[in-house]
Protein backbone atom coordinates (compact mmCIF):
# COMPACT_ATOMS: atom_id res chain seq x y z
CA UNK A 1 0.00 0.00 0.00
CA UNK A 2 2.59 2.21 0.50
CA UNK A 3 4.54 1.29 -2.16
CA UNK A 4 1.82 2.07 -4.44
CA UNK A 5 1.43 5.60 -2.71
CA UNK A 6 4.73 6.38 -2.99
CA UNK A 7 4.85 5.57 -6.71
CA UNK A 8 1.54 7.52 -7.28
CA UNK A 9 3.24 10.69 -5.27
CA UNK A 10 6.35 10.20 -7.56
CA UNK A 11 4.32 9.83 -10.74
CA UNK A 12 2.26 13.06 -10.27
CA UNK A 13 5.51 15.22 -8.97
CA UNK A 14 6.82 13.88 -12.73
CA UNK A 15 3.97 15.24 -14.33
CA UNK A 16 3.37 18.67 -12.45
CA UNK A 17 7.48 18.82 -13.33
CA UNK A 18 6.65 17.99 -17.02
CA UNK A 19 3.45 20.74 -17.17
CA UNK A 20 5.75 23.30 -15.71
CA UNK A 21 8.88 23.18 -18.13
CA UNK A 22 6.36 23.01 -20.93
CA UNK A 23 4.36 25.96 -19.63
CA UNK A 24 7.86 27.82 -19.41
CA UNK A 25 8.75 27.12 -22.71
CA UNK A 26 5.88 27.94 -24.13
CA UNK A 27 5.56 31.20 -21.97
CA UNK A 28 9.86 31.50 -23.89
CA UNK A 29 8.58 30.85 -27.17
CA UNK A 30 5.78 33.73 -26.77
CA UNK A 31 7.53 36.17 -25.87
CA UNK A 32 9.85 35.56 -29.32
CA UNK A 33 6.47 35.35 -31.31
CA UNK A 34 4.52 37.61 -33.63
CA UNK A 35 1.48 38.88 -31.84
CA UNK A 36 -0.71 36.43 -34.45
CA UNK A 37 1.60 33.69 -33.39
CA UNK A 38 1.12 33.42 -29.97
CA UNK A 39 -1.61 31.62 -27.58
CA UNK A 40 -2.75 35.06 -26.41
CA UNK A 41 -4.28 36.82 -29.51
CA UNK A 42 -5.80 39.62 -27.57
CA UNK A 43 -1.98 40.56 -26.28
CA UNK A 44 -1.72 44.97 -26.90
CA UNK A 45 -0.31 45.14 -30.55
CA UNK A 46 2.26 47.92 -31.48
CA UNK A 47 0.37 50.53 -34.14
CA UNK A 48 1.62 52.08 -36.77
CA UNK A 49 -0.49 54.87 -38.17
CA UNK A 50 0.36 56.26 -41.81
CA UNK A 51 -1.78 59.21 -43.26
CA UNK A 52 -1.31 60.76 -46.50
CA UNK A 53 -2.12 64.65 -47.18
CA UNK A 54 -4.59 65.26 -49.81
CA UNK A 55 -4.81 61.40 -51.26
CA UNK A 56 -7.52 60.21 -52.90
CA UNK A 57 -8.43 57.23 -54.68
CA UNK A 58 -5.17 57.42 -57.07
CA UNK A 59 -3.52 54.05 -56.51
CA UNK A 60 -3.57 51.14 -58.73
CA UNK A 61 -4.65 48.82 -56.02
CA UNK A 62 -8.28 51.27 -55.70
CA UNK A 63 -7.99 50.89 -60.18
CA UNK A 64 -6.32 54.01 -61.24
CA UNK A 65 -4.27 52.87 -64.30
CA UNK A 66 -2.14 56.50 -64.47
CA UNK A 67 0.86 55.24 -62.37
CA UNK A 68 1.50 51.80 -60.47
CA UNK A 69 1.68 51.99 -56.52
CA UNK A 70 3.28 48.70 -55.83
CA UNK A 71 4.73 49.27 -51.73
CA UNK A 72 0.38 50.22 -51.22
CA UNK A 73 -0.34 47.69 -53.31
CA UNK A 74 1.24 45.12 -51.24
CA UNK A 75 0.05 46.46 -47.92
CA UNK A 76 -3.37 46.09 -49.47
CA UNK A 77 -2.87 42.55 -50.81
CA UNK A 78 -1.29 41.52 -47.26
CA UNK A 79 -4.57 43.00 -45.78
CA UNK A 80 -7.70 44.82 -45.76
CA UNK A 81 -8.36 47.02 -48.84
CA UNK A 82 -12.16 49.22 -47.76
CA UNK A 83 -13.10 49.73 -51.13
CA UNK A 84 -15.81 52.47 -49.98
CA UNK A 85 -14.20 54.71 -47.34
CA UNK A 86 -15.11 58.23 -45.92
CA UNK A 87 -13.05 61.18 -44.48
CA UNK A 88 -15.78 62.92 -41.99
CA UNK A 89 -14.60 66.34 -43.48
CA UNK A 90 -12.82 67.27 -46.49
CA UNK A 91 -10.32 69.47 -45.06
CA UNK A 92 -7.12 68.51 -43.19
CA UNK A 93 -7.66 69.19 -39.22
CA UNK A 94 -11.23 68.35 -39.05
CA UNK A 95 -10.42 65.01 -40.70
CA UNK A 96 -7.39 64.27 -38.61
CA UNK A 97 -9.44 65.72 -35.14
CA UNK A 98 -11.85 62.24 -36.07
CA UNK A 99 -8.97 60.21 -36.21
CA UNK A 100 -7.36 61.21 -33.03
CA UNK A 101 -10.68 61.01 -31.03
CA UNK A 102 -13.38 58.90 -33.22
CA UNK A 103 -15.97 61.62 -33.40
CA UNK A 104 -17.40 63.63 -36.08
CA UNK A 105 -16.09 67.33 -36.49
CA UNK A 106 -19.69 68.85 -35.28
CA UNK A 107 -18.68 67.17 -31.47
CA UNK A 108 -14.42 67.66 -31.63
CA UNK A 109 -14.94 71.62 -31.82
CA UNK A 110 -12.28 71.65 -34.82
CA UNK A 111 -14.90 72.50 -37.44
CA UNK A 112 -12.03 74.10 -39.84
CA UNK A 113 -8.09 74.65 -39.85
CA UNK A 114 -6.18 75.18 -36.37
CA UNK A 115 -5.10 78.58 -38.33
CA UNK A 116 -8.55 79.51 -38.35
CA UNK A 117 -9.06 79.57 -34.91
CA UNK A 118 -10.48 76.07 -34.28
CA UNK A 119 -9.93 73.33 -31.57
CA UNK A 120 -10.73 70.01 -29.71
CA UNK A 121 -13.16 70.74 -27.13
CA UNK A 122 -11.11 70.39 -23.52
CA UNK A 123 -12.62 67.32 -22.10
CA UNK A 124 -11.58 65.32 -25.47
CA UNK A 125 -7.77 66.36 -25.26
CA UNK A 126 -7.37 63.43 -22.38
CA UNK A 127 -8.93 61.20 -24.71
CA UNK A 128 -7.10 61.25 -27.95
CA UNK A 129 -5.27 57.96 -29.49
CA UNK A 130 -1.69 58.93 -27.94
CA UNK A 131 -3.34 60.30 -24.69
CA UNK A 132 -5.21 56.85 -24.11
CA UNK A 133 -2.54 54.48 -25.05
CA UNK A 134 0.07 56.25 -23.36
CA UNK A 135 -2.41 55.81 -20.20
CA UNK A 136 -1.73 52.14 -21.15
CA UNK A 137 1.71 51.96 -21.23
CA UNK A 138 2.91 52.70 -25.34
CA UNK A 139 5.13 54.79 -26.63
CA UNK A 140 4.12 57.27 -28.62
CA UNK A 141 5.56 59.47 -31.80
CA UNK A 142 4.90 61.20 -34.77
CA UNK A 143 6.42 62.34 -37.74
CA UNK A 144 4.79 65.11 -39.54
CA UNK A 145 2.41 67.27 -39.52
CA UNK A 146 -0.43 67.34 -36.49
CA UNK A 147 -2.49 69.90 -37.20
CA UNK A 148 -4.87 70.00 -34.78
CA UNK A 149 -5.19 72.06 -31.61
CA UNK A 150 -4.07 72.38 -29.10
CA UNK A 151 -0.94 70.84 -29.99
CA UNK A 152 0.76 71.16 -26.68
CA UNK A 153 -2.25 68.38 -25.13
CA UNK A 154 -0.91 65.60 -27.36
CA UNK A 155 1.00 63.17 -25.18
CA UNK A 156 4.11 62.54 -27.70
CA UNK A 157 7.28 61.15 -26.47
CA UNK A 158 9.10 61.10 -29.83
CA UNK A 159 7.42 64.66 -31.77
CA UNK A 160 8.29 65.30 -35.02
CA UNK A 161 5.71 67.36 -36.54
CA UNK A 162 7.45 70.72 -37.00
CA UNK A 163 10.78 70.66 -39.14
CA UNK A 164 10.45 67.65 -41.11
CA UNK A 165 10.51 67.27 -44.77
CA UNK A 166 7.77 64.82 -45.57
CA UNK A 167 8.61 64.45 -48.71
CA UNK A 168 12.05 63.80 -48.35
CA UNK A 169 10.87 60.19 -47.67
CA UNK A 170 13.89 58.28 -47.10
CA UNK A 171 14.63 61.10 -43.79
CA UNK A 172 11.08 60.01 -42.84
CA UNK A 173 12.01 56.35 -43.00
CA UNK A 174 14.92 57.15 -40.79
CA UNK A 175 13.06 58.94 -37.85
CA UNK A 176 10.48 55.45 -38.10
CA UNK A 177 13.26 53.41 -37.57
CA UNK A 178 14.89 55.07 -34.92
CA UNK A 179 11.30 54.95 -33.19
CA UNK A 180 10.49 51.61 -33.54
CA UNK A 181 14.17 50.31 -32.35
CA UNK A 182 13.97 52.65 -29.04
CA UNK A 183 12.51 50.40 -26.51
CA UNK A 184 10.83 46.98 -25.78
CA UNK A 185 7.26 48.88 -24.74
CA UNK A 186 4.11 48.30 -27.39
CA UNK A 187 3.82 51.78 -29.57
CA UNK A 188 1.88 53.82 -31.03
CA UNK A 189 3.32 55.81 -34.23
CA UNK A 190 1.78 57.98 -36.63
CA UNK A 191 3.53 58.80 -39.63
CA UNK A 192 1.72 61.74 -42.04
CA UNK A 193 3.63 62.15 -45.64
CA UNK A 194 2.65 65.76 -46.89
CA UNK A 195 2.52 64.28 -50.29
CA UNK A 196 0.46 64.47 -52.37
CA UNK A 197 -0.78 68.07 -51.05
CA UNK A 198 0.43 71.23 -52.90
CA UNK A 199 3.07 73.39 -51.79
CA UNK A 200 3.47 77.25 -51.98
CA UNK A 201 6.58 78.83 -54.38
CA UNK A 202 8.80 79.72 -52.15
CA UNK A 203 9.38 83.14 -54.47
CA UNK A 204 5.38 83.56 -54.32
CA UNK A 205 3.96 82.44 -51.65
CA UNK A 206 0.23 83.05 -53.17
CA UNK A 207 1.08 80.29 -55.99
CA UNK A 208 0.53 76.51 -55.41
CA UNK A 209 2.38 73.58 -57.54
CA UNK A 210 2.68 69.96 -56.85
CA UNK A 211 6.43 69.17 -56.50
CA UNK A 212 7.33 66.86 -59.57
CA UNK A 213 10.57 65.07 -57.95
CA UNK A 214 12.55 65.72 -54.58
CA UNK A 215 15.86 63.67 -53.99
CA UNK A 216 15.41 62.39 -57.26
CA UNK A 217 11.47 60.75 -56.46
CA UNK A 218 10.20 59.63 -58.10
CA UNK A 219 12.71 58.34 -60.50
CA UNK A 220 10.36 58.02 -63.81
CA UNK A 221 7.84 61.27 -63.90
CA UNK A 222 4.40 61.45 -65.18
CA UNK A 223 4.64 63.91 -68.02
CA UNK A 224 1.83 66.66 -68.78
CA UNK A 225 -0.23 64.97 -70.70
CA UNK A 226 0.49 61.28 -69.84
CA UNK A 227 -2.63 61.84 -67.26
CA UNK A 228 -6.11 62.54 -68.43
CA UNK A 229 -8.15 65.31 -66.75
CA UNK A 230 -9.99 64.59 -63.53
CA UNK A 231 -13.31 62.88 -64.22
CA UNK A 232 -14.99 65.00 -61.91
CA UNK A 233 -13.58 68.36 -63.56
CA UNK A 234 -13.36 67.92 -67.24
CA UNK A 235 -11.14 70.74 -67.48
CA UNK A 236 -8.07 70.05 -69.88
CA UNK A 237 -6.08 73.03 -69.75
CA UNK A 238 -2.05 72.60 -70.29
CA UNK A 239 -1.60 73.82 -66.71
CA UNK A 240 -4.21 71.80 -65.50
CA UNK A 241 -2.62 68.63 -66.96
CA UNK A 242 0.38 69.56 -65.69
CA UNK A 243 -0.50 69.90 -62.28
CA UNK A 244 -2.49 66.28 -62.43
CA UNK A 245 0.38 64.91 -63.53
CA UNK A 246 2.92 66.88 -60.84
CA UNK A 247 -0.24 65.40 -58.24
CA UNK A 248 0.95 61.62 -59.31
CA UNK A 249 4.26 61.93 -58.96
CA UNK A 250 3.52 63.32 -55.75
CA UNK A 251 1.51 59.74 -55.27
CA UNK A 252 4.08 58.08 -56.57
CA UNK A 253 6.82 59.35 -53.94
CA UNK A 254 4.31 58.82 -51.65
CA UNK A 255 4.15 55.22 -52.65
CA UNK A 256 7.91 54.79 -51.96
CA UNK A 257 7.55 56.52 -48.55
CA UNK A 258 5.26 54.23 -47.07
CA UNK A 259 7.64 51.12 -48.88
CA UNK A 260 10.31 52.49 -46.58
CA UNK A 261 8.62 53.22 -43.80
CA UNK A 262 6.96 49.25 -43.88
CA UNK A 263 10.67 47.96 -44.28
CA UNK A 264 12.12 49.95 -41.23
CA UNK A 265 9.41 48.08 -39.56
CA UNK A 266 10.18 44.61 -41.10
CA UNK A 267 13.44 44.91 -40.09
CA UNK A 268 13.22 45.84 -36.43
CA UNK A 269 10.87 42.67 -36.39
CA UNK A 270 7.97 44.31 -35.66
CA UNK A 271 5.96 43.76 -38.83
CA UNK A 272 3.98 40.54 -37.07
CA UNK A 273 3.38 42.32 -33.83
CA UNK A 274 1.65 45.36 -35.36
CA UNK A 275 -1.33 47.35 -36.68
CA UNK A 276 -0.51 48.75 -39.49
CA UNK A 277 -3.45 51.16 -41.06
CA UNK A 278 -3.14 53.39 -44.16
CA UNK A 279 -5.73 56.19 -44.97
CA UNK A 280 -5.70 59.50 -46.75
CA UNK A 281 -7.02 62.41 -44.84
CA UNK A 282 -9.14 63.70 -47.55
CA UNK A 283 -9.38 64.28 -51.37
CA UNK A 284 -7.28 65.89 -54.08
CA UNK A 285 -6.67 69.78 -53.67
CA UNK A 286 -8.76 70.66 -56.95
CA UNK A 287 -12.21 72.38 -57.28
CA UNK A 288 -15.20 69.66 -56.70
CA UNK A 289 -12.58 67.47 -54.50
CA UNK A 290 -11.06 69.01 -51.27
CA UNK A 291 -13.45 70.91 -48.74
CA UNK A 292 -16.67 70.01 -50.63
CA UNK A 293 -18.76 66.71 -49.97
CA UNK A 294 -18.58 65.13 -53.37
CA UNK A 295 -17.13 61.67 -53.40
CA UNK A 296 -13.58 63.31 -54.84
CA UNK A 297 -13.35 64.89 -51.65
CA UNK A 298 -14.82 62.37 -49.09
CA UNK A 299 -13.44 58.76 -50.34
CA UNK A 300 -10.03 58.01 -49.54
CA UNK A 301 -7.74 54.46 -49.30
CA UNK A 302 -8.47 53.09 -45.94
CA UNK A 303 -6.05 49.71 -45.99
CA UNK A 304 -5.95 48.15 -42.40
CA UNK A 305 -3.16 44.82 -41.33
CA UNK A 306 -4.28 43.03 -38.23
CA UNK A 307 -2.33 40.52 -37.45
CA UNK A 308 -4.20 37.62 -36.36
CA UNK A 309 -7.42 39.46 -37.17
CA UNK A 310 -6.89 40.37 -41.00
CA UNK A 311 -7.32 38.49 -43.76
CA UNK A 312 -6.49 39.20 -47.15
CA UNK A 313 -9.69 40.71 -49.20
CA UNK A 314 -11.53 43.50 -50.44
CA UNK A 315 -14.18 44.89 -48.01
CA UNK A 316 -17.62 45.95 -49.07
CA UNK A 317 -17.85 47.12 -46.02
CA UNK A 318 -18.67 51.31 -45.82
CA UNK A 319 -16.13 52.81 -43.04
CA UNK A 320 -15.13 55.67 -41.97
CA UNK A 321 -12.10 57.59 -40.26
CA UNK A 322 -14.05 57.77 -36.82
CA UNK A 323 -13.39 53.76 -36.95
CA UNK A 324 -9.92 54.69 -36.37
CA UNK A 325 -9.78 55.63 -32.63
CA UNK A 326 -11.93 52.43 -31.50
CA UNK A 327 -10.10 49.81 -33.98
CA UNK A 328 -6.74 51.06 -32.44
CA UNK A 329 -7.97 51.02 -28.81
CA UNK A 330 -9.35 46.87 -29.35
CA UNK A 331 -5.72 46.46 -30.71
CA UNK A 332 -4.61 47.43 -27.61
CA UNK A 333 -6.71 45.56 -25.22
CA UNK A 334 -8.05 49.49 -23.99
CA UNK A 335 -11.54 50.14 -23.13
CA UNK A 336 -12.73 52.53 -25.68
CA UNK A 337 -14.59 55.84 -24.22
CA UNK A 338 -18.44 56.26 -24.14
CA UNK A 339 -20.48 57.71 -27.05
CA UNK A 340 -17.54 57.15 -29.92
CA UNK A 341 -19.27 58.08 -33.06
CA UNK A 342 -16.89 55.03 -35.13
CA UNK A 343 -16.57 51.24 -33.96
CA UNK A 344 -13.91 48.86 -34.14
CA UNK A 345 -13.24 47.17 -37.92
CA UNK A 346 -12.45 43.39 -36.27
CA UNK A 347 -16.18 42.46 -37.70
CA UNK A 348 -15.10 43.45 -40.96
CA UNK A 349 -11.55 42.22 -41.07
CA UNK A 350 -12.12 38.39 -41.11
CA UNK A 351 -12.59 36.08 -44.13
CA UNK A 352 -15.92 37.42 -44.38
CA UNK A 353 -17.45 40.67 -43.09
CA UNK A 354 -20.06 40.91 -40.31
CA UNK A 355 -22.78 43.19 -39.76
CA UNK A 356 -21.88 46.61 -40.38
CA UNK A 357 -23.65 49.88 -41.41
CA UNK A 358 -26.06 50.53 -44.17
CA UNK A 359 -24.91 54.21 -44.37
CA UNK A 360 -21.97 56.43 -44.15
CA UNK A 361 -22.14 60.23 -43.41
CA UNK A 362 -19.84 63.08 -43.81
CA UNK A 363 -20.17 66.69 -43.32
CA UNK A 364 -18.19 70.14 -43.69
CA UNK A 365 -18.14 73.57 -41.78
CA UNK A 366 -15.11 75.41 -42.65
CA UNK A 367 -11.73 75.71 -44.38
CA UNK A 368 -10.49 78.41 -43.08
CA UNK A 369 -11.42 81.41 -40.89
CA UNK A 370 -14.51 81.45 -43.74
CA UNK A 371 -16.65 81.13 -45.54
CA UNK A 372 -19.15 79.26 -43.09
CA UNK A 373 -20.58 76.62 -45.60
CA UNK A 374 -22.20 73.88 -43.80
CA UNK A 375 -22.96 70.30 -45.42
CA UNK A 376 -24.29 67.15 -44.79
CA UNK A 377 -23.99 64.01 -47.07
CA UNK A 378 -25.18 60.47 -46.59
CA UNK A 379 -24.98 57.22 -48.75
CA UNK A 380 -26.15 54.16 -49.18
CA UNK A 381 -24.87 51.23 -51.43
CA UNK A 382 -25.57 53.32 -54.52
CA UNK A 383 -27.55 56.79 -53.38
CA UNK A 384 -25.86 60.02 -51.86
CA UNK A 385 -27.94 62.83 -50.79
CA UNK A 386 -26.19 66.02 -49.93
CA UNK A 387 -28.31 68.49 -47.62
CA UNK A 388 -26.19 72.22 -48.25
CA UNK A 389 -27.48 73.96 -44.94
CA UNK A 390 -27.33 77.58 -45.76
CA UNK A 391 -27.79 76.83 -49.66
CA UNK A 392 -29.44 80.44 -51.60
CA UNK A 393 -28.04 82.13 -47.82
CA UNK A 394 -24.34 81.59 -48.46
CA UNK A 395 -22.08 80.28 -50.63
CA UNK A 396 -18.90 77.91 -50.79
CA UNK A 397 -15.61 79.30 -51.82
CA UNK A 398 -14.95 77.83 -55.32
CA UNK A 399 -11.47 77.49 -54.98
CA UNK A 400 -8.72 75.39 -53.60
CA UNK A 401 -5.14 75.38 -53.00
CA UNK A 402 -4.56 77.65 -56.58
CA UNK A 403 -6.72 75.38 -58.68
CA UNK A 404 -8.43 77.76 -61.18
CA UNK A 405 -10.62 74.76 -62.81
CA UNK A 406 -14.04 76.70 -61.50
CA UNK A 407 -12.90 80.17 -63.75
CA UNK A 408 -12.04 77.83 -66.77
CA UNK A 409 -15.27 76.02 -66.63
CA UNK A 410 -16.83 79.29 -67.17
CA UNK A 411 -15.56 79.84 -70.37
CA UNK A 412 -17.63 79.34 -73.53
CA UNK A 413 -16.35 76.50 -74.85
CA UNK A 414 -18.36 74.43 -71.59
CA UNK A 415 -21.85 75.91 -72.92
CA UNK A 416 -24.05 73.12 -72.52
CA UNK A 417 -21.60 70.13 -71.24
CA UNK A 418 -21.85 68.14 -68.06
CA UNK A 419 -18.81 70.55 -66.64
CA UNK A 420 -20.93 73.40 -66.88
CA UNK A 421 -23.70 72.09 -65.10
CA UNK A 422 -21.57 70.49 -62.50
CA UNK A 423 -19.53 73.66 -62.03
CA UNK A 424 -22.69 76.12 -61.60
CA UNK A 425 -24.57 73.27 -58.89
CA UNK A 426 -20.85 73.37 -57.28
CA UNK A 427 -20.85 77.40 -56.96
CA UNK A 428 -24.17 77.81 -56.03
CA UNK A 429 -25.51 75.16 -54.47
CA UNK A 430 -29.22 74.11 -54.27
CA UNK A 431 -30.93 72.48 -50.70
CA UNK A 432 -30.72 69.43 -51.60
CA UNK A 433 -28.35 67.45 -54.37
CA UNK A 434 -28.69 63.13 -55.34
CA UNK A 435 -26.28 61.60 -56.88
CA UNK A 436 -26.87 57.97 -58.45
CA UNK A 437 -23.15 56.91 -57.72
CA UNK A 438 -24.08 53.67 -59.82
CA UNK A 439 -24.40 55.34 -62.70
CA UNK A 440 -23.09 58.30 -62.50
CA UNK A 441 -19.87 57.69 -59.96
CA UNK A 442 -18.12 61.96 -60.35
CA UNK A 443 -21.72 63.49 -59.87
CA UNK A 444 -22.05 64.99 -62.81
CA UNK A 445 -26.18 65.06 -62.56
CA UNK A 446 -27.88 66.59 -59.57
CA UNK A 447 -31.03 64.22 -59.64
CA UNK A 448 -33.01 66.14 -56.62
CA UNK A 449 -36.46 67.60 -57.68
CA UNK A 450 -37.06 64.80 -59.90
CA UNK A 451 -40.46 62.27 -59.35
CA UNK A 452 -38.84 59.47 -60.07
CA UNK A 453 -36.38 60.03 -57.04
CA UNK A 454 -38.61 61.38 -54.72
CA UNK A 455 -38.66 58.23 -52.78
CA UNK A 456 -35.17 58.05 -52.76
CA UNK A 457 -34.42 61.55 -51.35
CA UNK A 458 -37.26 61.13 -48.74
CA UNK A 459 -35.85 57.90 -47.40
CA UNK A 460 -31.65 59.27 -47.13
CA UNK A 461 -33.26 62.64 -45.41
CA UNK A 462 -34.57 60.20 -43.31
CA UNK A 463 -31.60 58.61 -42.69
CA UNK A 464 -29.69 61.93 -42.40
CA UNK A 465 -31.81 63.28 -39.64
CA UNK A 466 -31.34 60.38 -37.31
CA UNK A 467 -27.43 60.32 -38.27
CA UNK A 468 -27.70 63.90 -37.12
CA UNK A 469 -29.70 63.54 -34.30
CA UNK A 470 -27.66 60.02 -32.85
CA UNK A 471 -24.33 62.29 -33.20
CA UNK A 472 -25.52 65.13 -31.40
CA UNK A 473 -25.48 67.60 -34.50
CA UNK A 474 -25.57 71.24 -32.90
CA UNK A 475 -27.03 72.20 -36.01
CA UNK A 476 -30.07 70.68 -36.39
CA UNK A 477 -30.81 74.01 -34.10
CA UNK A 478 -31.81 76.99 -36.38
CA UNK A 479 -30.27 79.07 -34.09
CA UNK A 480 -27.05 77.79 -33.24
CA UNK A 481 -27.22 78.47 -37.09
CA UNK A 482 -27.86 81.26 -37.41
CA UNK A 483 -25.70 82.72 -34.79
CA UNK A 484 -22.44 81.00 -36.23
CA UNK A 485 -23.24 81.97 -40.16
CA UNK A 486 -23.78 85.70 -38.37
CA UNK A 487 -20.33 85.35 -36.52
CA UNK A 488 -18.61 84.33 -39.40
CA UNK A 489 -19.38 86.60 -41.90
CA UNK A 490 -16.81 89.42 -42.80
CA UNK A 491 -15.86 91.81 -40.05
CA UNK A 492 -17.96 90.18 -37.59
CA UNK A 493 -17.17 89.96 -34.21
CA UNK A 494 -15.37 86.51 -33.80
CA UNK A 495 -17.55 83.77 -32.07
CA UNK A 496 -16.83 80.08 -32.43
CA UNK A 497 -19.21 77.17 -31.64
Amino acid sequence: MTVTFERERRRRSRRVLTLTLAALALAALAARLPADDRPDARAPLNVLLITADDLGLQLSCYGDRVIRTPRLDGLAAGGVLFEVAYITQASCSPSRSSMFTGLYPHATGQLGLTNGGFALHEPLRRATIPALLKKAGYRTGIIGKLHVAPESEFPFDFAHFRGVNTRRVADVAKLAGEFIDKGPRPFFLMVNFSDPHATRRPEDRTKWYFQRQVDGVPVKPVEPGEAPPWPFQGIDTPVQLENIANYYNCVQRLDHGVGLVLSALESAGRAGDTLVIFVGDHGPPFARGKTTCYEAGLRVPFIVRWPGVSRPKRSSAMVSTVDILPTVLDAAGVAAPDGLHGRSLRPVLGERDGPWREHLAAEFHFHGRRPFYPRRAIRDGRFKLIHNLLAGRARPSTGIDGDRAYPVSRESRFDGTWTRRAFDTFADPPELELYDLGADPHERDNLAGKASFAGVVERLKSALLSWRGDTDDPFLDPARLRETAASSRPGAKKKRP
